[in-house]
């Protein structure tokens, strides 16, 4: 597809007028960026369905057709999984037994979109890694910032509530729920800790901060899996980038940096838990069995009978069916959710993309290139979103598509270096 600032370049020539098609062509090339950075912005204030996200990204879309956002051969795969998928996931809607088949359509429907902006960001981030997932970085940094600032405050009777941003005195901000909101905001906060440890001066200041104010954040949404994400997610980053990238001067350094913001992050917690009602319910919540986990009907229980379930239902029982049978809570278990709600062969899509992003992750990050400081972050946030999808559901997770899409981006585009990138600092994003 051609590129929108060539072709507006073509027909400005000096002296002679710029054809109306050519004008539009490169005002979609010059407004492209920002919209996207709100779209990605958007997708922090989850407080209505359909939310911003979505209708922003029907407005996105037909820019980036006229931006001429190219369509990448290394990333059909992802596009032809999606079409492998639905009339899987379609089949599986006509499966319902105690809702209208028009709800279950529209599950499919959220999902198969959500697909497709992983494609799309695939394919936009593809053209220009650097570039682009710097500014879809800016964007997410600000509204995971703007979403922990107020949460934390409201959550501290520092600024009112609203009746929206606390939750069973647990944060979740401009979301629906904690268990959403935290790890929304763990994939701007290992950008900052990688930046943070690789970076000098005022710019590593700046990252160490907005990781320990997203740091906060998560651990106000008393989200145990959000916790161990977060931890997992912060220890791959320092060792990826210990092994990969930093000499024997960086490492020394690495080592005193984690110390240091270690002491730091302990001295917050303990003041946070010098409030009475903040230790009582991190003591609550810092059990690793609930008393919703254990039994027959407790999570793993569930589970256990939701996956017999799945194996004697070929094409599915219907999105969201599960809370109507035996049990009435969700299993919390995507690998499973995905066989009921979209049958064997919608299942079999769904992990088949998660195979497919891990495979291509880990083994374009064993190969050097300057764009390999982009896939550390985004690597450390997905591995240990895959492990956490097997205790929630994540299959809705407008963040889990959209980091897929950028993994799919980086890898497809890992040659494409610009003369920025070609010192550490220019490189760090």
């Amino acid at each position: 597809m051609q590129n929108a600032s060539a072709t507006a370049t073509a027909g400005s020539r000096p002296g002679l007028p710029v054809p109306r098609q050519s004008a539009l062509f490169f005002a979609a090339g010059k407004w492209l960026g920002p919209l996207v950075g709100l779209w990605v912005f958007s997708g922090g204030i989850i407080l209505i369905d359909p939310s911003p996200y979505e209708v922003l990204f029907f407005l996105v879309l037909p820019v980036a057709v006229l931006a001429g956002v190219g369509i990448h051969r290394a990333n059909q795969p992802l596009f032809t999984l999606m079409v492998l998928f639905t009339p899987f996931a379609l089949i599986g809607a006509f499966q319902v037994s105690f809702q209208p088949v028009y709800q279950a359509m529209i599950y499919v429907i959220v999902t198969v979109y959500l697909w497709f902006t992983a494609w799309f960001a695939a394919n936009y981030v593809a053209d220009a890694p650097h570039l682009r997932l710097r500014g879809m970085m800016n964007a997410y940094t600000a509204v995971a910032l703007f979403a922990t600032i107020i949460g934390t405050l409201a959550y501290l009777r520092i600024i009112p509530d609203f009746g929206q941003l606390i939750e069973n005195s647990r944060v979740r901000s401009t979301f629906k729920d904690p268990n959403v909101f935290a790890p929304f905001i763990i994939v701007p906060a290992v950008f900052a800790l990688q930046k943070a440890l690789l970076d000098t001066g005022k710019r590593a200041v700046i990252s160490a901060i907005i990781y320990g104010i997203l740091f906060i954040g998560i651990f106000v949404s008393f989200s145990r899996a959000a916790w161990g994400y977060m931890l997992i997610s912060s220890a791959l980053v320092f060792v990826l980038c210990f092994v990969l990238e930093a000499n024997v001067r960086d490492r020394a350094r690495m080592m005193v940096l984690a110390m240091l913001g270690a002491a730091v992050l302990i001295l917050a917690l303990v003041a946070l838990l010098s409030i009475d009602d903040v230790r009582a319910l991190f003591m609550e919540r810092a059990s690793l069995v609930q008393n919703y986990d254990s039994g027959s009907t407790g999570r793993f229980g569930r589970q256990a009978y939701a996956f017999e379930l799945a194996l004697n239902n070929p094409w599915g029982i219907g999105p969201l069916e599960f809370r109507n049978l035996r049990i009435v809570e969700e299993p919390h278990n995507t690998y499973v959710n995905v066989l009921h709600a979209y049958g064997w062969g919608g299942g079999l899509a769904y992990y088949a993309l998660v195979w497919m992003t891990l495979r291509r992750a880990l083994g374009t990050l064993l190969r050097s290139s300057p764009n390999r400081l982009l896939l550390i972050p985004l690597v450390a946030v997905y591995v240990p979103l895959v492990l956490e999808s097997a205790i929630i559901d994540t299959d809705h997770w407008r963040h889990y598509f959209l980091v897929t899409g950028m993994i799919w981006g980086v890898t497809t585009g890992y040659k494409r270096v610009t003369q920025e990138q070609r010192t550490r600092r220019g490189a760090l994003i």
